[in-house]
């Protein structure tokens, strides 16, 4: 396995991610989503490289086989370890592509780090621009929906991962858009986080406002969601997108849940090679 240094824990033990780097070319960084790990991008990794494309993806402190510290899951430090990745490798002109919480990693790398070596940015089924809902934030999801979340995952994280998985892809009484194989092996992906990193990582994707740090990005930008996303609804997320990043192009995949990078594989990795190559991609339309 191959790791980059991020740092050190409050121990000084080295927090190292467990990362992958396929392929040449114009250089993709994938970032997974709450709660699982690089693994989840098999179909990206297995087809984009094909293409004329270096692709790294990493997995999150906390999650997977990297290392799992009890603190620094805030998105300052999330963002400074993707920093780390990007300065270790070396890597120039990056398409960073933030699925879900990554999504909130691309958006505070962009204004922390002030968008150092990155050419374009994608929001894949992500949580900005501002999940929680406030007095600033009416059109955000109501707090009760993200107690709810923690009061399950004290309560048995297990088990809420099992039916957390169904509620990601859509799968239920009346669609089965993904095998019980794809939901096994997505809980395994997520039984692997650690305790600590699942619920601290839950109040920061919940919690973080993006606005002031989307409102940044001058790079070319694209934005793809799920119709049918139950998990980070597209009414308090996508669709709220163009109030802070006008130029963005904004993709919408009809009846697609929030797990589109298996559910949709074939049309996500055609759109995200036709950005990050330099074709055209389908500005403004469904599919």
């Amino acid at each position: 396995m191959s790791y980059i240094k991020a740092g050190q824990d409050a121990n000084g033990e080295d927090i190292k991610l467990h990362y992958t780097d396929q392929g040449q070319g114009a250089v993709v960084v994938l970032i997974h989503g709450w709660p699982q790990s690089h693994e989840a991008w098999t179909y990206q990794l297995g087809e984009l490289p094909k293409h004329g494309l270096r692709v790294v993806a990493y997995t999150r402190r906390g999650f997977g086989n990297s290392s799992k510290p009890f603190e620094g899951y805030d998105y300052d430090t999330l963002a400074d370890d993707l920093k780390a990745v990007l300065d270790t490798l070396n890597l120039q002109n990056v398409t960073l592509v933030g699925f879900s919480m990554g999504g909130g990693e691309v958006a505070r790398y962009m204004s922390r780090h002030g968008g150092a070596r990155v050419a374009k940015v994608a929001f894949v089924s992500s949580v900005t621009p501002y999940l929680l809902k406030t007095d600033a934030n009416p059109d955000g999801v109501d707090k009760s929906t993200f107690d709810d979340i923690q009061e399950n995952i004290a309560k048995d994280r297990f088990g809420f991962l099992q039916t957390f998985g169904k509620q990601f892809y859509g799968d239920g009484p009346l669609s089965n858009p993904v095998s019980q194989a794809v939901l096994d092996w997505s809980f395994g992906m997520a039984a692997l986080g650690s305790h600590q990193a699942t619920v601290a990582c839950g109040h920061a994707f919940a919690e973080t406002d993006f606005r002031q740090d989307l409102a940044g990005i001058k790079v070319p930008a694209l934005v793809i969601h799920g119709a049918d996303d139950k998990t980070v609804p597209i009414k308090n997320s996508a669709d709220r997108m163009s109030q802070h990043l006008p130029h963005a192009t904004y993709i919408t995949y009809d009846g697609a849940p929030h797990g589109l990078f298996i559910t949709e594989k074939d049309k996500l990795n055609q759109d995200l090679i036709a950005f990050a190559t330099g074709a055209d991609v389908r500005a403004g339309q469904n599919s």
